[in-house]
């Protein structure tokens, strides 16, 4: 059987959420957060400074927001059985994200996820500052993250798949063997060599000959 290396997409692919809304409604920001955050994953907006707008509306929200927010995201129906039936079959999965590390690191544990890259949200004093920490995760950094994994694997790019549903997926998907649109926005579909339309990530089981 052949062994692939499945690369997630998080928001809205991996989960059903999109995990800066659902903290900028902590913060009472959600509206404003969540037209930025489409307009950017339609490929309207540039994400690293998409992201940074939408990060600074956090600052003053307490740590404990991560744990709320956590406790809130809903798994995509399919993805435990998705994730299980590529690991039997000897290959690996990661998870890469625009979002955050301190929801990411939680959820990559309950998953059983190979791998996991986000971003890292500044904490001071229990509070979060409104800055991210280090190099943010941009459509450059997910492409890289998907071929660091697959030669720490030893697994061809050729053997690999990205699943993805918004711009900022494209050369993650782009770079893969297999580039799945899950959800995804009309550009995204368009370049994909798969749509998947149903709301349920199992349906790649099947696809995937596993």
């Amino acid at each position: 059987m052949t062994k692939l290396l499945v690369v997630f997409d998080v928001d809205s692919t991996l989960i059903q959420d999109e995990v800066i809304e659902l903290l900028a409604d902590l913060a009472g920001r959600r509206a404003e957060v969540a037209a930025i955050t489409e307009r950017a994953m339609a490929g309207e907006l540039d994400f690293v400074a998409s992201l940074v707008e939408r990060v600074s509306t956090l600052a003053g929200l307490p740590e404990s927001v991560f744990k709320d927010v956590f406790d809130r995201i809903t798994v995509t129906p399919g993805a435990k059985q998705l994730i299980d039936a590529v690991h039997s079959s000897g290959g690996r999965v990661g998870a890469v994200s625009g979002g955050f590390s301190q929801v990411l690191e939680p959820l990559s544990e309950k998953l059983s996820l190979d791998f996991a890259r986000a971003n890292l949200l500044e904490v001071v004093d229990g509070v979060l500052t409104g800055k991210v920490l280090g190099k943010i995760i941009d459509r450059a950094e997910k492409r890289n993250a998907l071929v660091e994994w697959a030669n720490f694997s030893d697994i061809a790019t050729a053997q690999t798949v990205a699943v993805g549903d918004g711009a900022n997926d494209l050369e993650m998907m782009q770079a893969a063997g297999l580039a799945v649109a899950f959800n995804a926005k009309p550009i995204v579909r368009q370049n994909a060599d798969i749509v998947v339309a149903k709301q349920d990530l199992s349906e790649l089981i099947t696809l995937l000959g596993l």
